[in-house]
């Protein structure tokens, strides 16, 4: 028997009612849906679920990221048309198992032994042999044999007709062939029935038939009414639930796509202990939570512990460790000056707060967002292995920004660089900036240590890093004395005579003047003070040099230029020491290090998108869990489906349908055996198994 694709054809009703039943029974069409549910699954794992609206504006622009909104394409397995064709599918499925199982139950009872013995001539194996048996004990042998052998076996005598009578013996084998198609498309109704139980169908039924309705705002969760929340008795749900050390919570968060519900839980997740340990490349190797799970109705308190893959189970709610936050940790920042206006201070706050924060006229709000202890980077050379364990290499994105002072050549080489603050400053018109500052100094492999102060403008982009280096404390200050000094006027003129004293003979006083004359143009210049723009740095100097410098002499006048403003910065910061109560820097290879990166980070600074950059000076963590809430009855009936798809597709591959009939005529001195095998799918085997029947039946070779 062979399995139909069409529908079920109604004999009644109109026209369009016949089409539209045959074709939602039919098995293209379901072969159509679950196409369909393919690919969408597909974009559904390719485009990122449930992120914030601004994200997809990022990444792919106004335009698409309102198509993706307009068609659920960021909730993909949330939204209607997905949850329709789910039901479409197990609909049409359903009807298909319908129309076929009465018919291939049927078959997989029948023997066929009724069939006539002049078609046993038009099948492909077929065979003919006389037997010195009488057909009645030729027929109990062969039926025998075939039992032993494993197949079905059924034996009829037929009466005389006219050219005499003779036994008919008719056997099955590998009817489990068609229960597989009825396994495997069993699966694929469980399967989506457990996909919509788990799913959001039940949670939209709730908000369109229950007056639920997602919650947009802030706030405290106590203050958000009763319309938003579910109730203890939701019968499935697959929510998020964040709990920091110490403390308790038992409401969870089910993300929708234009705003959260609240999902009440009947116990609270208290969080005594959160466990993470890290390899060496940074990666979390284990984090786990220690918990004790409150239950609100009979008052229980039930220690558990929960780790990734290994959940912990209460009133038919599975708890699961799914990542790890910030608890609100606090952090003490202070702030560097990166303009002459500025002045230094320090702030408190907690990660997920603000602080506001002036700069003049304007209010800024500064928002702690992140707190990171751990930041493991690769200091390899590109030239190494060039794999990066993070796929985040911290080094080539700060020399693709700020480059030529960091050539160096190592081994591949994974570090701790220590703690990171991450912070925004939103100005008044609500835009915002984001930074990623180190606590500690970094070698980038020069030798110099340097603190890397990050920013970028948007979500999207990387982080583009300022270099400022560190002085023989491991501090800012040698470097902020200088950017203090370089902006004081007088201190400049200063430094200036030091310079032109030092460098020319005493005994030639014009020279001198002259040499003063172009180190306090070129400092100026550099300081800001000199250029139609102001900006400054290595730049303003570059554009003096292509005003007033001949094409063929700004080489040679560029390294005079050059030489003279690092002479005079070194003298500057001599001053700056000086001016702080410091011995004088010696002339060193490790000052040389300083001056050559401060000279870059004195310009870079210059570009610097805030007036202040904030240096974590202490931090007192606090750790949180994010645990993953589930109630989920379609669990189990998802996996009886894979078990069955499993069981079906196997059966359908593996087991062969074979039938057997061997017809038994009397003749002269025995009987005339004629036999006839059909296989539902020919293998490379099939004729060879059918020589072994035919000699182990007809005694061929007797």
């Amino acid at each position: 028997m062979s399995v139909s694709t069409h529908g079920v054809r109604v004999r009644h009703g109109s026209q369009a009612l016949k089409s539209a039943v045959e074709l939602l029974s039919s098995m293209r069409f379901a072969i159509s849906l679950l196409t369909v549910i393919c690919v969408a699954s597909v974009i559904g794992t390719v485009l990122k679920q449930h992120e914030p609206a601004t994200n997809y504006v990022n990444q792919f622009g106004p335009f698409w990221a309102g198509v993706f909104s307009a068609i659920s394409l960021n909730a993909v397995y949330s939204a209607w048309w997905f949850l329709l064709i789910l039901a479409f599918l197990v609909t049409s499925t359903s009807l298909c198992i319908a129309r076929n199982a009465p018919r291939i139950l049927v078959d997989i009872r029948s023997y066929k032994e009724n069939i006539r013995e002049q078609s046993l001539a038009a099948f492909g194996h077929r065979a003919a042999a006389s037997l010195q048996e009488a057909p009645e004990d030729a027929a109990r042998r062969i039926g025998q044999k075939l039992a032993t052998g494993g197949w079905k076996v059924r034996l009829q005598p037929r009466p005389a007709n006219g050219e005499g009578g003779g036994w008919m013996v008719a056997a099955r084998s590998g009817a489990a062939n068609k229960l597989g198609y009825l396994a495997a498309h069993s699966a694929i109704v469980l399967v989506c029935i457990g996909g919509l139980l788990d799913g959001d169908l039940i949670v939209r039924a709730q908000m369109w038939f229950n007056g639920k309705s997602p919650y947009t705002g802030g706030g405290m969760i106590a203050d958000v009414k009763p319309q938003h929340r579910l109730s203890e008795r939701n019968p499935t749900f697959r929510g998020n639930l964040l709990v920091a050390e110490g403390t308790q919570s038992s409401t969870a968060i089910l993300n929708q796509s234009d705003g959260i519900l609240l999902q009440e839980l009947p116990f609270a997740i208290e969080l005594k202990k959160f466990v993470v340990e890290h390899y060496s490349t940074g990666m979390p190797k284990l984090f786990a939570s220690d918990i004790v799970i409150h239950d609100r109705i009979t008052g229980e308190k039930i220690p558990a512990r929960v780790e990734v893959n290994h959940p912990a189970r209460h009133r038919g709610i599975e708890i699961y460790q799914s990542s790890f936050d910030d608890g609100g940790s606090s952090v003490r920042l202070r702030a560097v000056p990166m303009s002459a206006a500025s002045k230094s201070f320090e702030v408190e706050g907690v990660i997920g707060g603000s602080s506001q924060i002036s700069n003049g006229q304007d209010r800024l709000t500064l928002e702690y967002t992140g707190l990171r202890v751990i930041n493991v980077e690769n200091f390899a050379s590109a030239a190494g292995s060039g794999v990066d364990v993070r796929r985040v290499d911290l080094r080539e994105s700060i020399e693709s920004r700020l480059g030529s002072a960091n050539k160096t050549v190592g081994k591949k080489e994974l570090r701790n660089v220590g703690p990171s603050i991450s912070y925004k400053l939103r100005d008044a018109a609500g835009q915002a900036r984001e930074f990623n500052n180190y606590m500690l100094p970094v070698d980038m492999g020069d030798g110099q240590k340097v603190f890397l102060l990050g920013v970028r403008d948007t979500p999207a982009e990387s982080f583009r890093y300022l270099r400022v280096p560190a002085d023989e404390q491991g501090s800012m200050e040698g470097f902020l004395r200088l950017r203090t000094a370089l902006a004081d006027p007088r201190l400049r003129e200063l430094a200036v005579r030091r310079y032109a004293a030092a460098a020319v003979d005493p005994a030639k006083p014009q020279l001198a003047v002259q040499l003063a004359d172009s180190a306090g143009r070129a400092l100026a210049l550099f300081a800001g003070g000199r250029t139609d723009s102001g900006a400054g740095g290595l730049q303003a100097l570059a554009d003096f040099m292509e005003k007033s410098v001949p094409v063929d002499e700004r080489a040679r006048a560029g390294e005079v230029l050059v030489r003279i403003l690092n002479g005079v910065l070194f003298e500057l910061f001599q001053l700056s020491r000086e001016g702080a109560g410091l011995a004088p820097a010696k002339p060193d290879e490790a000052t040389q290090g300083f001056m050559t990166q401060a000279v870059l980070s004195l310009s870079d600074a210059l570009f610097y998108p805030a007036p202040v950059a904030f240096e974590l000076k202490d931090f007192t963590q606090v750790q949180a869990s994010v645990f993953q809430v589930a109630r989920a009855p379609g669990r189990n009936i998802v996996y009886l489906g894979c078990a069955l798809l499993i069981l079906g597709i196997f059966a359908m591959l593996y087991i062969r349908e074979r039938r057997l009939w061997v017809w038994l005529a009397p003749q002269a001195g025995g009987s005339q055996a004629t036999l006839a095998m059909s296989v539902n799918r020919k293998t490379m085997d099939t004729d060879r198994d059918f020589d072994q029947i035919k000699n182990a039946l007809l005694r061929v070779n007797e």
